[in-house]
């Protein structure tokens, strides 16, 4: 009796002491050593990838915004973003693609409208857009609906419109779009694109000059 007691304490202990140990080395040492390699190697992006302008954060290369005037570069569709419904006493915004196929008729209809959109927004005196001239990324959210990124195609399609209404050269804001267009990462993954966040900052500041 006395040596099963004392075998059971025996193991209860061991089995205490794994555990203190683990919870130590997996929810202590580890989590700072990854934390500390992160700040010290990658601060930029452990923080969020912070974008900052005038001396302030004004949002993440990241993340995709909305609500840019006409006057600046326009960002892809965000048809996939959503708000929460079960939490009433926080705006939450939730992000998402539409998840409608492609014969379905909702997204037919908001593919029309958006490029009958971009071709009466980009359309200016001495420069007409064709609706052939449009591409897709200007019509479709993507799959989070929060691309920070469009097309150089994109880009380029809306360089006039930027530049009357900054009363720019047209030949400038190319030259603004060229300078932040990121080619493929290493070379071979994904697409050319340009952030559009860094690109209305760097027209902003343009303009602020001029």
């Amino acid at each position: 009796m006395n040596n099963s007691v004392s075998n059971t304490g025996r193991l209860l202990w061991a089995g205490l002491r794994a555990l203190l140990m683990l919870t130590l080395m997996t929810g202590v040492i580890y989590p700072l050593a990854v934390t500390g390699v992160a700040q010290a190697l990658f601060n930029g992006k452990a923080n969020g990838s912070e974008v900052r302008a005038d001396g302030k954060v004004v949002g993440s290369s990241l993340v995709g915004q909305q609500g840019y005037s006409l006057d600046y570069f326009q960002p892809r569709p965000a048809n996939g973003l959503g708000e929460n419904s079960v939490n009433t006493q926080y705006k939450l915004l939730l992000s998402g693609a539409t998840n409608l196929s492609a014969d379905n008729k909702d997204l037919i209809k908001q593919v029309e409208d958006a490029k009958a959109k971009v071709v009466r927004d980009n359309s200016v005196p001495g420069y007409t857009v064709k609706p052939s001239e449009v591409p897709a990324d200007a019509v479709t959210s993507s799959g989070s609906g929060l691309d920070p990124d469009i097309s150089p195609a994109y880009a380029a399609l809306q360089i006039h419109r930027v530049a009357e209404k900054n009363d720019l050269p047209v030949a400038r804001v190319r030259k603004l779009v060229d300078e932040h267009t990121e080619g493929r990462t290493l070379g071979f993954v994904g697409e050319p694109r340009v952030n559009v966040l860094e690109l209305n900052i760097a027209l902003r500041a343009l303009t602020a000059k001029s």
